[in-house]
């Protein structure tokens, strides 16, 4: 039985000496680049910011003849005038 407690005893200092020694470099690695600023690959992995939000899909062609079309509607029916249809138009086809 004392054969086995000191085999015990053994591995668990081999074992707490390795863990301390690991976590020793570890420490050190990380505090060497917070100073020299994250990898590329650090940043790539970690989560998103807070408050991070999606981009919006990008608008198609297509939105803007729908409302250009839409536009030439509302000019028809008389309820913009020409100059309110050329400014509309220019902000349409300029976005």
């Amino acid at each position: 039985m004392p054969g086995l407690l000191r085999g015990m005893a053994r591995t668990a200092v081999v074992a707490g000496t390795a863990t301390a020694v690991s976590n020793r470099v570890s420490r050190r690695q990380a505090d060497r680049w917070a100073g020299q600023g994250a990898p590329a690959y650090m940043a790539q992995t970690g989560p998103a910011p807070e408050g991070y939000a999606e981009p919006p899909p990008a608008v198609p062609a297509e939105s803007r003849m729908d409302k250009l079309r839409e536009l030439a509607e509302l000019k028809a029916q008389g309820v913009l005038t020409e100059e309110e249809f050329a400014a509309e138009k220019a902000r349409i086809l300029a976005s």
